[in-house]
């Protein structure tokens, strides 16, 4: 990240949330700035993640919707009582 790209935005938070951060940080030994970045960066990047996971969900359900192929949870849990025995079976086809 160069130092172009890096821009200061302020937030507001109330005196107690503030009061907490700065307790955490001196614990953690970091700055308070270090701390509320990290927090920042983690829930993006787990919501970037639960976003896509929803995107997936959409996307599955069109395919559904315009193809009908599916397997049902019994197939599924057929398959996966297979898993790591020696008859392990492939996984179901889908079907209409």
């Amino acid at each position: 990240m160069t130092a172009t790209s890096i821009r200061p935005v302020a937030i507001k938070i109330d005196e107690d949330t503030r009061d907490r951060v700065k307790r955490l940080a001196e614990a953690r030994q970091r700055s308070s700035h270090w701390l509320m970045l990290e927090a920042i960066r983690q829930y993006v990047e787990r919501e970037e993640k639960r976003e896509a996971f929803r995107q997936d969900g959409i996307r599955a359900w069109n395919e559904y919707q315009e193809t009908g192929l599916h397997v049902t949870g019994d197939e599924v849990i057929a398959w996966l009582d297979t898993w790591g025995a020696e008859n392990a079976q492939a996984a179901p086809v889908c079907h209409k």
